[in-house]
């Protein structure tokens, strides 16, 4: 059985059982809070039960203006599999799996650097920290949202915050960095 037709059964039960029913809920957030983390799958549960929320959304700018909310969070992990990542282990997996040089070479010739798009990072708060700023730098971001910086210990679920982002202040323009302190 391929995955989706195993997905597909297990979704007809959820529905025929009525499980969703415990995730009934509005479009709007209730905690008023974006989050922004990795693809892990030791995340994709845990997340969620160890901050105690139901609603994690996905699209930072939809989330703000369409559905209220007020702050983003981007969490790191500990143990992620793009740590020490490099470009070279990707695109020789892409080539054995039939992607030929000329379909690289034409991203390339298009002004795409592989060799640091596909790059991972070596230390994981440095990584939020790109994110954080991709974010805040976005022409169609508001100044007025505070971002915070955290790291989640996926065996544990203990959360680090990095960067507060309402206490990342500077004291004589009362903006926090990327925008203005709420």
């Amino acid at each position: 059985m391929d995955i989706i037709s195993g997905i597909l059964d297990f979704n007809s039960a959820f529905v025929e059982q009525k499980e969703y029913q415990e995730f009934n809920t509005t479009k709007y957030p209730d905690e008023k809070l974006v989050i922004l983390t990795c693809m892990d799958t030791r995340l994709l549960e845990l997340l969620s039960k160890a901050m105690g929320l139901r609603n994690i959304i996905r699209s930072i700018l939809v989330a703000i203006y369409e559905l209220k909310a007020e702050e983003v969070c981007v969490i790191g992990h500990h143990a992620c599999g793009m740590t020490g990542l490099q470009s070279s282990s990707i695109l020789e997996a892409a080539e054995k799996n039939g992607v030929s040089k000329d379909r690289i070479n034409t991203l390339s010739n298009a002004g795409i650097d592989l060799s640091t798009w596909l790059t991972g990072f070596q230390c994981v708060e440095e990584s939020v920290n790109n994110s954080v700023q991709l974010i805040k730098k976005h022409p169609l971001m508001s100044a007025n949202i505070a971002v915070y910086r955290m790291v989640i210990h996926p065996q544990t679920g203990k959360l680090d915050c990095v960067v507060d982002g309402y206490n990342s202040v500077d004291s004589n323009t009362n903006k926090f960095k990327g925008g203005y302190y709420k």
